[in-house]
């Protein structure tokens, strides 16, 4: 395994695996003990990054979430887990009521919600502090300086490390970041995306914003990051549930457009002549890139996941990397 730094303040800042393993769907699709045993072998191997949010996976049993904090907080107590692995949680996009959705019915970034829900994941997790706490979705309801004000809080009292966003436009992320700074608080340091090799179309409408896909990395968001080598940038859904191999999980229309048939040629060609999966192919051309990304990986088993472990010791040539990224 490598690793790397996240955040700068050495209240939270914390070294973590460059590869992050994602628990969404733990505890409802992966069963507790499948669940375990994938865990297990991301510690054995060396990870040390564990994605969560206080939602997952509601959709699947008809409730608010929280199922997938629980199934962590209980593999960390029966495995004695303690600082050694960083778990990042997100609150925001909790439906208020069971039988709902965060679309038409999430708790949103209220100062309430914030002090509240954080609170409700510690238990959850078993910790006295959250290791990243990122704000799920944008709120446009709530007034940003409430929203940054809360987080900042969390993190002066004590029981928030890092601060991250996820699934907002980069403008309203540097605007709350300045907001932040001016109020001498913690800021957001690390930003969760939608990222892969396949480029996604940003100008169909998103689940919560018509103007656009603002869950998606674009030119802007990649500029900021590099202009900002503070940040992390995390990419989730970087293998498409499988689309990149599986001829049952249809890319999409957010990937039907002329540039996806030359690229996922180039990533084929690549990956044969690496002797490696497609995959493994995407997740070594996050890593290395001009923009490091940590890849936020999910597993139904540990033979997934292993494929995925594997791709962190693959280096691909300035070549092949040439080849990958002027495919158009």
């Amino acid at each position: 395994m490598k690793y790397r730094t996240i955040g700068t303040d050495a209240r939270g800042r914390r070294e973590v695996s460059v590869l992050s393993l994602g628990a969404m769907l733990f505890g409802t699709l992966t069963d507790e003990a499948t669940s375990f045993a994938i865990l297990d072998r991301f510690v054995e191997a060396g990870g040390t990054f564990v994605d969560t949010a206080n939602n997952y996976a509601y959709w699947l049993d008809d409730s608010q979430g929280g199922i997938s904090e629980e199934v962590i907080g209980r593999w960390r107590r029966s495995r004695g887990i303690t600082d050694e692995v960083v778990v990042a949680t997100k609150l925001g996009a909790r439906p208020k009521a069971p039988g709902t959705g965060f679309v038409e019915n999430g708790e949103g970034l209220s100062a309430e919600v914030i002090r509240e829900q954080s609170e409700a994941s510690r238990k959850r997790l078993g910790v006295e502090k959250l290791d990243l706490l990122y704000a799920h979705i944008e709120d446009p309801k709530v007034p940003l300086e409430e929203t940054v004000h809360a987080f900042g809080e969390l993190v002066e009292q004590g029981t928030v490390g890092l601060l991250g966003v996820s699934n907002h436009w980069s403008w309203r992320v540097e605007r709350a970041r300045n907001i932040a700074e001016r109020a001498g608080l913690p800021g957001y340091q690390v930003l969760q995306y939608g990222h892969s090799y396949l480029r996604r179309r940003a100008d169909l409408p998103g689940l919560v914003s018509e103007g656009g896909d603002n869950a998606a990395v674009q030119g802007d968001l990649l500029a900021y990051v590099r202009e900002n080598p503070e940040l992390a940038l995390i990419a989730y859904s970087p293998l498409l549930g499988g689309g990149y191999v599986r001829q049952d999980k249809p890319l999409g229309p957010s990937f039907d457009h002329a540039g996806t048939p030359a690229r996922l040629a180039a990533l084929h060609e690549v990956a044969k002549d690496c002797g490696a999966t497609p995959n493994q192919v995407v997740l070594a051309w996050l890593l290395g890139g001009a923009v490091p990304v940590i890849p936020l990986v999910g597993a139904s088993s540990t033979g997934q996941l292993q494929e995925s472990l594997d791709a962190v010791d693959l280096e691909l040539t300035a070549e092949q990397r040439a080849r990958l990224d002027e495919a158009r």
